[in-house]
């Protein structure tokens, strides 16, 4: 498979997610309103134009030709926060409330390095890290990132690790 081909495969991944619907708050659409499922869903088709890259590119401005140019980087071409916020409001309108949370902490995690949730993902595995460890990292998430709700899950989890002696033993 040439770059080319593995480019234009990502691309069509990409918008395909977008069309599918797999996916700090933003701001409800340009109305005003919330987004409703029946109205706006999927975004791609029915609400491309609130679809942007985090510098503010649209669908359309997203070719392989683009790409191929250095045009359009591939940190582009990620889902933005206010991109999953939309999603979670598509998510409330069809009583999804825990879907629609799932969506806010994902775009909390958007301003977060793939490193580091990574790093952060492996110490939320049972045994893998004290509760002091647990809480720096939401104090991390929090003051770093300013990822409140995560921050919040993960302090739920150290508690909730604590009470069932999942924690690291020293």
């Amino acid at each position: 498979m040439s770059q080319q081909d593995i480019i234009a495969a990502i691309v069509k991944e990409v918008l395909a997610e977008l069309n599918g619907g797999n996916g700090s708050a933003a701001p409800a659409a340009s109305n005003g309103r919330s987004l409703n499922y029946k109205t706006d869903y999927p975004l791609a088709q029915k609400r491309r134009e609130l679809v942007k890259t985090a510098t503010g590119k649209t669908l359309d401005d997203i070719t392989l030709d683009a790409i191929m140019s250095g045009a359009v980087k591939a940190e582009e071409i990620r889902i933005t926060p206010q991109t999953l916020e939309y999603q979670a409001q598509i998510a409330e309108s069809i009583s999804r409330p825990q879907l629609a949370r799932n969506m806010r902490r994902a775009g909390e995690l958007t301003n977060v390095p793939d490193e580091r949730v990574l790093g952060m993902y492996n110490a939320l595995r049972p045994n893998r890290s004290s509760k002091a460890e647990l809480l720096a990292i939401a104090d991390e998430l929090e003051s770093q990132y300013g990822a409140k709700v995560c921050a919040n899950f993960v302090r739920e989890a150290a508690g909730v690790y604590e009470a069932r002696d999942v924690l690291k033993k020293d």
